[in-house]
């Protein structure tokens, strides 16, 4: 039997949604909230779900040129791992720089390394970005971010 590219990734998504569904439910539930933090994930794992069930049931006609848009140019390799290097980077040392720093930082290589060259807008967008979400995060909605060596 010959699969499709749309069955073997329909597939491989419904096995990770059930993964992701029994991490999700295996959450710690809180007493006196109105919505329990594993609500979203248990949306997003079913949604993911359906999404693939959906995936593996549309026809697909895997001609010579979907075929050709499938091979990753070596280009487009480097970037990629640039950026999963740049996230990695990111993730470890978010929580001893600071939300703030980084995530400027992060925005800024990510936009040039990614060939985006209005450095103005550049550090003017990923300055607003980090610390207005700074302030929602912390001062709206009381959810901790890391501040780092920042004293606020």
């Amino acid at each position: 039997m010959k699969w499709s590219v749309n069955k073997g990734l329909g597939l491989a998504l419904m096995t990770l949604s059930v993964v992701y569904l029994f991490l999700a439910f295996n959450l710690p539930e809180y007493a006196f909230v109105p919505v329990d933090s594993d609500l979203i994930p248990k949306m997003l794992g079913f949604g993911l779900f359906v999404l693939a069930i959906v995936l593996f049931f549309s026809p697909d006609s895997d001609t010579e040129e979907q075929k050709k848009k499938r091979v990753i140019k070596r280009n487009e390799l480097f970037m990629l791992l640039g950026v999963m290097a740049l996230i990695l980077a990111y993730i470890t040392v978010l929580e001893v720089v600071g939300f703030v720093i980084m995530t400027t930082a992060f925005i800024i290589f990510c936009s040039r390394f990614l060939g985006y060259k209005n450095w103005v807008a550049n550090i003017l967008t990923a300055c607003i970005f980090s610390i207005g979400s700074y302030v929602l995060f912390n001062y709206g909605l009381a959810i901790r971010l890391p501040a780092g060596i920042l004293p606020f």
